[in-house]
């Protein structure tokens, strides 16, 4: 069976849209950008990506390392450390998030402005009813 006509993630219970879901989220695109600059422990991703709660964190790497993108890597000193990093599949999907991030920090400024106009005309709309 072709593997283009396999999947369609227009029907509604196309397991590839889980992808999406996924992928959506704000602090798994950042975990795999940070990851794949490099391998990082917990304490250091915490670090890395300002404003995640290590619940959050360590919810979202459980979820990665199941989905096949991430992989944990205990390491045998006191204390314990678990390292983490990309899997092949994980650096296919960070090449995506690279340019999603690149994409968001050249245009941001155009997104601000549009959404000033926007209100500043729903604003003047509200004002005359």
């Amino acid at each position: 069976m072709n593997q283009a006509l396999k999947y369609n993630i227009y029907q509604q219970h196309c397991p590839a849209r889980l992808f999406f879901e996924k992928i959506a989220d704000k602090w798994v695109l950042l975990i795999i950008n940070v990851l794949a600059r490099e391998t990082q422990h917990f304490n250091l991703l915490k670090k890395s990506i300002q404003g995640i709660s290590p619940k959050v964190l360590s919810q979202k790497l459980k979820m990665l390392e199941r989905d096949g993108f991430i992989e944990r890597q205990v390491q045998n000193t006191s204390p314990i450390r678990v390292d983490y990093s990309l899997t092949s599949l994980g650096y296919e999907v960070a090449k995506m998030a690279f340019q999603l991030k690149d994409w968001a920090e050249s245009n941001i400024e155009k997104v601000i402005s549009a959404q000033h106009k926007f209100d500043s005309a729903s604003k003047q709309e509200n004002d005359l009813k």
